[in-house]
């Protein structure tokens, strides 16, 4: 059953638009699954957008597509904005036949559908790399934090191997609330940012780079050991961490 956000039923009851016999039908349907619905499979937890801000995010890296389909289903019939992260097309098919309006982002490998859920941020969220092999996790942090209710904007390939082209984008560091810096090699560009800016940087490592990156590690390592203040960083590849983080920022 697609049921209105919660928040709408009682509000209509409220007002006296509805009647008592149907707020409770639905107040019981919202009431007898929470705070998780058991699928057997897996509990989904319909509370948690309660708790958080927004609901659960299905992380689809080793589950079917018909297990992740059916999550998707239960969540958005509960009138939550859908995300599912580290997905594929065969997943979005199966998804796509149990919720049409849900779209697919090739490049985030993301699967999303907003609802009205979801209060809106207060300023921007810049998300920038340091090359464009960054994009991948760079666009999992854009859709995450675009279906989370922030304004989002790019400035891509912008690494220190080139400074001038960030230096000629510096207006556009100075009017974001937050920057998700998403970078692989030897991981400097978030720490050039930091020195640039006034407000929270997030650093992404990325697994981008040649044998002695190991993996992100270099990254990761030369991130955590910023001189810059201000500058935090997730795990390697985690643009998801990193636009949920910017987006409780961003929230405040």
């Amino acid at each position: 059953m697609n049921l209105p956000p919660l928040r709408d039923i009682l509000e209509q009851v409220s007002r006296g638009a509805l009647p008592a016999d149907e707020a409770e039908q639905r107040l019981v349907g919202y009431l007898r699954d929470l705070p998780f619905e058991d699928l057997g499979f897996a509990r989904v937890d319909h509370h948690r957008a309660f708790r958080k801000g927004f609901p659960e995010v299905i992380f689809g890296t080793g589950k079917s597509p018909a297990h992740v389909a059916a999550i998707a289903s239960r969540i958005v019939g509960r009138g939550h904005s859908l995300l599912v992260t580290r997905t594929d097309e065969e997943a979005y098919a199966a998804v796509a036949a149990e919720v049409p309006a849900a779209t697919f982002h090739a490049e985030a490998r993301a699967i999303t559908l907003g609802q009205e859920d979801i209060a809106p941020g207060h300023g921007i969220i810049l998300v920038a790399t340091a090359g464009t092999a960054d994009l991948p996790v760079a666009e999992e942090a854009v859709v995450t934090a675009e279906i989370m209710g922030n304004r989002v904007e790019r400035l891509y390939d912008v690494g220190v191997a080139g400074l001038h082209r960030l230096l000629s984008a510096h207006d556009r560091l100075t009017t974001a609330r937050v920057i998700i810096v998403a970078a692989g090699m030897e991981g400097a560009l978030p720490s050039v940012i930091g020195g640039l800016v006034s407000v929270p940087v997030i650093a992404v490592p990325t697994s981008v780079g040649y044998g002695a990156a190991f993996g992100g590690i270099a990254a990761l390592l030369g991130m955590l050991n910023s001189c810059a203040g201000g500058v935090s960083v997730v795990n390697i590849d985690n643009g998801f961490g990193a636009a949920t983080i910017a987006s409780l920022i961003n929230h405040l």
